[in-house]
């Protein structure tokens, strides 16, 4: 990554660095939650995870798809953050086979849930992100709308 720009290849290494993400939600009071979640993404830009179908978030996301994502490190010389907003959906059919592959490649260890009663698969399309490097001299920060996203370089 360059101090003025974000290649889409520099954003996948990050993410693929960075695995786990908070997922927020939204109870239906209004309240917010949050969860730590083990992500995938893909090369488009699409995170993909499973949860029982008992959690809160699925009773969210199931009546409001809006959330957020938010990745960073917790230690070191690594200032890097990344903010998602998006809509999830639930897996089934064709698009969960395909997703199911790339969810696996990151979370080996997801085959052996796979069985469990009750455990879905979700994914979030972001529509807004913004990457902060706190880091760099000066910080950089740059905002995507779901365009810029799929355009990166």
């Amino acid at each position: 990554m360059s101090d003025t720009t974000l290649s889409r290849a520099g954003l996948l290494t990050f993410l693929r660095e960075h695995r786990y993400g908070a997922l927020g939600t939204r109870a239906d009071d209004g309240s917010p939650q949050v969860a730590l979640m083990g992500l995938a993404v893909t090369d488009d830009f699409e995170f993909v995870f499973d949860t029982l179908a008992t959690t809160r978030k699925v009773a969210n996301l199931r009546r409001d798809a809006r959330c957020a994502l938010t990745f960073g490190s917790t230690g070191g010389a690594d200032h890097r953050t990344l903010q998602v907003e998006g809509l999830a959906d639930e897996l089934h059919g064709a698009e969960l086979e395909r997703l199911k592959q790339s969810y696996f490649a990151a979370f080996p260890q997801g085959r052996e849930r796979a069985s469990w009663p009750g455990l879905t698969y979700w994914r979030v399309r972001p529509h807004w992100a913004r990457f902060s490097d706190f880091g760099a001299t000066p910080p950089l920060v740059l905002t995507h709308d779901a365009t810029a996203l799929a355009n990166l370089r």
